[in-house]
């Protein structure tokens, strides 16, 4: 009750805890509660695990503490009386709040959910980044920059096809929650008024908030929006961030231009209305696969902006709970992604391994037996006495048989060598036979 009634003081002065009036708004102190709550309870998420059962308790009770300010946002609404033509007004939740904060708690089950299915997860564990022991150092994390996370680790041959076909399933329903948080959180963010401070902070057209290029290629009369990302430099998060940023402040700019059409307005120019509600379009297109594509990134200048000078508590609660849940779905989807990428290095090194073993016998097959031992070799080659011959001859000849019968007969021509009546020591016996020099060499 006294945690209660401290989160509710605040909330109620407006973060100003001198009480002077100087806090903030109810909704944008709503939204920093459940910020701040979910980076409290959620922020030390770094291995897929169940909660700890004091941080779950602390969530679940906390966060309906905060939404419960929802269940007294109400609106008019006509309706009968014992039946009969009489219509009174009377009270009911927010139709917006009343569709989607269920969903909402629905999602946040589902995503503690998830992360209770890995209680015991026997294919895959996590080793410290500082640790000293030699299995970190065999492979590395997919995302090497994010020092403060731990390194997933598999078995030497790889997770099995069961664990892995499940860790895709998990994935896939995660994906899900994160695309309804998303779906939520856009909507609302749309529905929340432009603040006049972001209004005034933009040029006066489309082509000084895009820059030429981007304008150019967003007004040319052939536009593909997958082929115009992939024309832009992306390789970083704030780039991301800068093209988002650029392509919002550009659409407010041409929805003004066209609300503005038939008054004299500094927002008018000599573009048609036409082809700026092409433009205009063609912009929410590329933001949107944006978005779908870097679900990660900051919120951009314009959601910023609308959540801190939104009045709505409404909207505030709803926006602030889409986007930690969409938050730590995507840590989740993040998370469940490092395991498969450990995985499946650790499968293509053991195919690697595989290929060169079998590279290396194919090129020299006499090299190992099938039991792996050294096959035994005749005297002749062990000699090294095929070193020497008539290639030539060799390669004129298609039979084998009939190659050797002539070179036999080329030795047998030749007169009988003298033989030598010196006797050799066994050192210099061994000096001739480590030679490898063939009988034709040595006489």
């Amino acid at each position: 009750m006294e945690l209660m009634k401290e989160r509710f003081s605040k909330l109620l002065l407006g973060e100003d805890m001198s009480g002077g009036g100087k806090g903030v708004s109810s909704a944008l102190a709503l939204s920093n509660a459940i910020t701040n709550l979910a980076a409290s309870v959620f922020g030390e998420t770094r291995k897929l695990e169940p909660m700890s059962p004091d941080r779950k308790a602390r969530w679940v009770k906390e966060i309906g503490w905060l939404l419960s300010v929802t269940d007294h946002i109400v609106e008019f609404v006509p309706s009968q009386q014992n039946g009969t033509n009489m219509e009174i007004m009377v009270t009911q939740q927010r139709k917006d709040l009343h569709m989607d904060i269920p969903a909402l708690r629905k999602l946040d089950a589902m995503l503690l959910g998830h992360l209770e299915s890995f209680a015991n997860p026997s294919e895959f564990w996590y080793v410290k980044r500082d640790a000293q022991d030699d299995e970190k150092s065999s492979k590395p994390n997919r995302n090497d920059e994010k020092w403060w996370l731990p390194t997933v680790k598999v078995p030497s041959e790889g997770l099995s096809d069961e664990c892995r076909k499940w860790l895709q399933f998990q994935k896939e329903s995660v994906n899900q929650v994160l695309k309804a948080a998303m779906a939520i959180n856009a909507q609302v963010l749309s529905e929340m008024e432009v603040p006049e401070n972001y209004i005034e902070s933009l040029p006066k057209n489309g082509r000084a908030s895009l820059g030429d290029t981007i304008y150019k290629s967003i007004t040319e009369e052939q536009f593909d929006p997958l082929e115009f990302l992939m024309s832009m430099d992306l390789s970083s998060e704030h780039k991301v961030l800068d093209l988002k940023d650029r392509i919002e402040a550009s659409i407010v700019i041409w929805k003004r231009k066209i609300s503005h059409k038939d008054g004299k307005s500094s927002w008018s120019s000599g573009v048609s209305f036409e082809k700026r509600e092409r433009f205009e379009e063609r912009a929410e297109t590329v933001l949107l696969i944006i978005k779908q594509k870097f679900p990660g990134i900051p919120q951009s200048a314009l959601d910023i902006s609308k959540i801190q000078y939104n009045k709505d508590v409404g909207y505030a609660i709803l926006e602030s709970y889409s986007r930690v849940i969409e938050s730590l779905a995507f840590n989740v989807m993040s998370m469940i992604d490092d395991v498969l990428y450990a995985d499946k290095k650790t499968r293509a090194e053991k195919a690697n391994r595989r290929l060169s073993v079998d590279s290396f016998a194919s090129e020299d097959p006499d090299r190992l037996s099938c039991t792996g031992t050294p096959s035994s070799k005749t005297l002749f080659e062990f000699m090294g006495w095929n070193q020497d011959l008539d290639t030539e001859n060799f390669a004129e000849k298609n039979n084998k048989e009939s190659y050797y019968k002539e070179d036999s007969d080329k030795i047998m021509s030749k007169p009988p060598p003298a033989v030598s009546t010196k006797r050799f020591s066994y050192l210099e016996k061994l000096e001739k036979l480590s030679g490898l020099r063939s009988p034709t060499a040595r006489h």
